[in-house]
């Protein structure tokens, strides 16, 4: 299980990405270009303290990230035109789970080339979620049914 972030444009965002994929041990794919200057410091500094726990990689563009992710798995683009509703959804173990831009979604090219078009079904009214509140309901419904979220490790000690 993967999370592939399309050329992001908020650099909190992000951050917010990298955190929850390093303490769900999921990797995170960031498909340049980015809406703000990206480096690895900054991927560093927008880690925090879980730095050493993120497994980051960056991809200049859509076609570096399609020629270097290809023999993973399949592409599950998470769109307000989706298809198919979450919980309809049936998550296999190498899935890549991608998000588009905060401002723009993902173009024709990128719809086109996903194995399945996902959409979080939302109250009457409402128009979409944030890109990391929607990752993370994707990411934690993948996880639970693949049985793949982390061991829970006990710190506290026995009464």
């Amino acid at each position: 299980m993967r999370l592939a972030l399309f050329q992001p444009d908020i650099p909190q965002n992000l951050g917010a990405a990298i955190r929850l994929t390093a303490c769900l041990g999921v990797p995170l794919d960031v498909i340049e270009p980015c809406g703000f200057p990206l480096s690895d410091a900054a991927i560093r500094r927008a880690a925090m303290d879980y730095a050493a726990f993120a497994q980051v990689t960056r991809h200049a563009g859509w076609r570096d990230f399609r020629s270097e992710s290809a023999p993973s798995g399949r592409l599950v683009l998470f769109t307000t035109r989706g298809a198919t509703p979450l919980h309809d959804v049936a998550f296999a173990e190498n899935d890549i789970l991608l998000f588009g831009r905060e401002s723009a979604g993902v173009p024709e090219e990128v719809h086109d080339a996903a194995d399945a078009r996902v959409v979080i079904p939302l109250a009457p009214g409402a128009r979409s979620l944030n890109v990391v509140t929607a990752a993370t309901l994707a990411l934690g419904e993948a996880l639970r049914q693949i049985k793949a979220f982390p061991r829970l490790q006990r710190t506290d000690s026995p009464a």
